[in-house]
């Protein structure tokens, strides 16, 4: 896998604020392009905004088609089978976007990760494993495919993490999204879970409580 391309999005000049957004099998970083202006914590201070473009690979699940994806689904179980080699791969190419903001002046504190599907998987590895602290995560429609495996940074162990799933989605069902919710707080952590009237997408409703979630780090940061 080589450097990973990106979509880069900022709401003003001199951003002190990173969001990295990783989306789901077989988009593209300008997937969630059209939700920043519907955010107003963005419109009242500069963010940047980082979509990056998943690497082209081949799928199991959809007979070997090769299209962007963050690693491999090898079967739809309950659980999900996937290849966590690859998921971790692409986890490193993230934090090296990461590495990158940190050297354009962006502390790690005010970097969040999130994302979508199996971008949210990639985002829960990285984020909770990453060694220094981190501003939030956000893991919408998605799963924790590492639970049993992930080396847990004590960095953040204490990070902000919000959890948004659709009560209808027939391609990630909601029961993986309250067991993502229920291993985190056996950890230890205080996830917050939101569920919408909806199928495998983002609505509106989800993107206000978002909005508000990422207010509130934020203003933490700037405290």
């Amino acid at each position: 896998m080589t450097a990973l391309k990106t979509l880069q999005i900022d709401t003003g000049e001199n951003p002190q604020i990173t969001i990295i957004w990783l989306h789901g099998l077989g988009a593209s970083g300008h997937d969630f392009e059209p939700v920043v202006p519907e955010f107003r914590f963005s419109r009242e201070q500069p963010v940047r905004f980082i979509f990056p473009h998943a690497p082209e690979l081949p799928v199991t699940i959809n007979g070997g088609m090769v299209m962007p994806a963050w690693y491999d689904i090898l079967a739809m179980d309950v659980d999900r089978k996937v290849d966590t080699t690859q998921l971790r791969a692409s986890a490193g190419m993230v934090a090296e976007l990461i590495q990158q903001e940190r050297e354009r002046g962006i502390t790690s504190e005010n970097i969040i990760l999130g994302g979508f599907s199996q971008g949210g998987a990639v985002a829960y590895e990285l984020a909770l494993s990453y060694p220094e602290r981190l501003g939030g995560l956000f893991a919408l429609s998605t799963y924790f495919a590492t639970v049993d495996s992930i080396q847990l940074s004590e960095a953040n162990r204490k990070l902000p993490i919000f959890i948004g799933h659709g009560r209808f989605d027939p391609i990630v069902a909601e029961h993986l999204g309250l067991a993502a919710q229920q291993k985190l707080q056996n950890l230890g952590y205080e996830p917050e879970y939101y569920c919408y009237g909806m199928e495998h997408s983002l609505c509106l409703e989800e993107v206000r409580d978002l909005d508000r979630f990422l207010s509130r780090l934020i203003s933490k940061t700037e405290q």
